[in-house]
């Protein structure tokens, strides 16, 4: 076998990342459980817990109801009493059932209990458009549970962090909501070392370096975001700078703030829709700590403010290199 095909035999998808991250950590952890929607047998609907029933057994793989809220609601009360329960909610859009057992039960035990205890458990949750899906299979959530505290959430962008982001957040003493790329599940691989060691959470990275403009983004959209920054540099010079946020609460202001007094420009790209979204937040913080270094007023690239549409899909509503293209090309354009 030649060095290529060594290295591509050795590379490790997205999917199989988390599941490496799920094993690993209830390897290491006996009170570590998965629960969920056909996690069992079936192996996950996207097969993402294939194997881990027969290895750990149906007391610590658990098929479940087709019941949100309740899959939550036990998994809170099983965090209360000591265990770690990592939970599949099988698409994001699925999600809204399970909020106030989320946000009012597990994201407050902490705070209600004057900091005696905590609530510590992992959701799953597959989000994103490209699967041709529609609007229940294809959403973005992130800004339902951004406002209300007690919560962190992660996203993965490479199948490295899908490893080490799984066992920060099985290790992490409060919920924690991971954001799964469902496109990327299998659409991208890389090798790395299978040692354990869990991601730092609130730690932003930068995945292609520039001094014209600075573009924030997280998630499958992060792969636009390079592909127009790499498009522009070689057709105009523009040399953009693209970070990838990785830890949405807490996120990494020191890296983004860094680079905006550096650059000048920002655009915040997402996958969500345009309006009241991570973006606006991101854009106001941005403005509110680093205005006197901006060339330019903040732009944002986003979904439009519709409901995932069926008929349209992917092709029209996620953000495209294109369109972050018009964007570095607007903002760089622009003079007081």
């Amino acid at each position: 076998m030649n060095k290529a095909a060594a290295t591509a035999a050795n590379e490790t998808t997205v999917l199989e990342a988390i599941k490496a991250g799920m094993s690993d950590a209830m390897d290491a952890d006996p009170d570590v459980i998965l629960m969920g929607e056909d996690v069992g047998l079936a192996g996950g609907i996207f097969r993402t817990s294939t194997g881990l029933h027969q290895r750990f057994g149906s007391r610590r793989v658990i098929d479940t109801p087709l019941d949100e809220k309740g899959i939550v609601a036990h998994a809170v009360g099983m965090a209360m009493y000591g265990l770690k329960p990592i939970v599949e909610i099988q698409f994001s859009g699925f999600i809204h059932d399970a909020f106030e057992h989320i946000m009012f039960c597990a994201a407050r035990y902490r705070w209600a209990s004057g900091g005696q205890y905590s609530c510590p458990m992992v959701i799953r949750v597959p989000s994103f458009g490209g699967i041709k899906g529609g609007f229940w299979h294809s959403q973005s959530v992130e800004a339902y549970f951004v406002h209300h505290g007690g919560v962190k959430m992660l996203c993965p962008s490479t199948p490295e962090d899908a490893y080490r982001m799984m066992l920060a957040a099985v290790q992490d003493p409060d919920p924690v909501l991971l954001i799964e790329p469902v496109p990327l599940y299998r659409s991208l691989s890389a090798s790395f070392e299978r040692d354990g060691k869990p991601a730092e959470i609130g730690k932003a990275r930068i995945v292609r370096p520039g001094n014209d403009v600075t573009i924030i983004t997280y998630g499958p959209v992060l792969y636009e975001a390079i592909k127009a920054a790499d498009e522009l540099a070689l057709t105009t010079g523009i040399e953009t700078e693209v970070i990838d946020l990785r830890s949405l609460i807490p996120y990494d202001i020191e890296t983004i703030l860094k680079s905006v007094k550096r650059t000048g420009r920002v655009i915040i790209v997402h996958e969500a829709p345009l309006s009241m979204g991570l973006g606006a937040e991101f854009a106001t913080v941005v403005q509110e700590k680093a205005f006197g270094y901006l060339h330019a007023p903040v732009q944002r690239v986003a979904a439009p403010d519709v409901p995932y549409h069926f008929s349209i899909g992917d092709d029209y509503y996620r953000p495209n290199a294109g369109l972050i293209q018009l964007a570095i090309e607007r903002i760089m354009s622009f003079e007081f």
